[in-house]
């Protein structure tokens, strides 16, 4: 089943925020009602068994990650209205299911179609989409689930599925503590070196550091260091979230024990390996490292990020590692940094240079205090939209009509929760 119209509950929210942005901001109203409604209206597919699959947008395939990002919104809609919170509900346990069946694969197919990029060299099912490892596609389920518990009180999310996944990604993160013990290999026959995995499908050389390995980034890119930091930051914090609902929700002190455990292991390995000197000599986030020394300075426009840190809830907005981190980023020092005629923010190796990312840019509004700040932004998405009312992947600093990816969920969904931010309508990441 597909929603042929937005629900009263939805079109009544939408009417509100309208009603808020109309007087100074009537063109975040018209965006607003445009990517608010397109998810719902363009990438929802119920079943009878009470799932959820969630279309990316132009592509026929469901990413754990993209997923919960374009659902996050609707939480603030959950509470009141039993059939969003069901549909929010349905899509956790869809995404448990898949993790049950792969944990290493990021991306799904709506049945066992055999679509997708079955001919990648490594352990592909009809089920898979693609199977490039993301930590992060671990993360984001936990975290969907985790928001819907605290903010309706909703519990039919936490089935076998969950419980069964929930084993499964503690397991797989320790043994990525130590990728050398890892069954995980991933190549791909391109000549787009970001697309595949080196060393016969292992990745470049890591040693040991107590976080947890990470083949490619939420960009879908290969990690360059397989330490992946802003994706453990975000582990941490869902570790949290799996500790806090093993010892309140549910009794089950082995998987508390584990969580915390690995939690502190990833921690101080963040502390130890993954802060490091920028060019002023001050001590910032590095966005990967190898434990061997290597390390990268910059950021990528795709959640986790390092300019996502605050927003995740690793930390707060105003801590000093991290406000020194988001001044390097917005900076030259980023080579994704990319500054023009029309915009300046954060890209992507996965879309041309030059070209600037909304997901970013909303990032980068919800991770600062400064109202005026978010102001300038949402001015800046909604006169950069390229004449759509929607978002896009990536567009031009110097031509915003030059834009990747007409139809992207993910990109429209992060816009209105920046709009909703903006008026005080938050999500809350941190844990208890």
């Amino acid at each position: 089943m597909a929603y042929t119209e937005v629900p009263a509950s939805v079109q009544e929210f939408m009417d509100k925020m309208s009603a808020l942005c109309e007087k100074n901001h009537p063109r975040w109203a018209e965006n607003f009602k445009a990517g608010f409604a397109n998810t719902l209206l363009t990438t929802v597919r119920r079943y009878d068994d009470g799932t959820t699959f969630l279309l990316t947008g132009d592509i026929p395939a469901m990413w754990l990650r993209d997923s919960t990002a374009q659902f996050r919104p609707y939480l603030v809609i959950a509470k009141e209205d039993e059939d969003i919170r069901s549909m929010i509900s349905g899509l956790v346990q869809r995404q448990f299911r898949y993790i049950n069946m792969d944990p290493y694969a990021n991306a799904f197919n709506e049945e066992a179609n055999g679509k997708g990029h079955q001919t990648d060299d490594t352990e592909m099912t009809p089920w898979t989409w693609e199977r490039k490892y993301e930590i992060d596609s671990l993360c984001y389920p936990v975290q969907l689930s985790y928001l819907l518990y605290k903010q309706t009180g909703d519990t039919s999310q936490f089935n076998e599925d969950f419980h069964d996944g929930v084993k499964k990604i503690l397991h797989l993160w320790k043994v990525e503590q130590n990728h050398d013990n890892s069954p995980y290999n991933f190549e791909r026959d391109t000549w787009r070196k970001e697309d595949t995995l080196t060393h016969g499908g292992k990745g470049t050389p890591v040693a040991e550091t107590g976080m947890t390995w990470s083949g490619f980034r939420p960009s879908d890119d290969a990690c360059i260091y397989g330490y992946l930091v802003p994706s453990n930051m975000f582990a941490t914090v869902v570790l949290g979230y799996i500790a806090e609902l093993y010892s309140t929700l549910f009794d089950d002190a082995e998987i508390v024990a584990q969580a915390k455990t690995l939690k502190t292991q990833i921690e101080t390995g963040i502390k130890k390996f993954a802060v490091v000197p920028n060019k002023a000599g001050e001590d910032i986030f590095a966005y990967e490292v190898d434990g061997l020394g290597g390390y990268s300075i910059m950021d990528d426009s795709n959640v986790p990020s390092l300019m996502a840190a605050p927003y995740l809830g690793y930390c707060d907005k105003e801590d000093p590692t991290y406000l020194a981190t988001r001044k390097t980023l917005l900076s030259k020092e980023n080579p994704y940094f990319y500054e023009g005629k029309f915009a300046k923010g954060i890209g992507s190796s996965h879309t041309p240079e030059n070209y600037v990312w909304p997901i970013a840019l909303s990032i980068e509004g919800l991770t600062t205090n400064d109202k005026s700040e978010k102001e300038r932004i949402l001015n800046l998405l909604v006169d950069c939209d390229g004449g759509t009312n929607l978002m896009h992947e990536g567009f031009d600093v110097n031509d915003p009509n030059q834009f990747t990816r007409d139809w992207f969920s993910w990109a429209n969904m992060m816009f209105c929760e920046l709009v909703m931010d903006f008026y005080d309508i938050r999500i809350d990441a941190h844990y208890n």
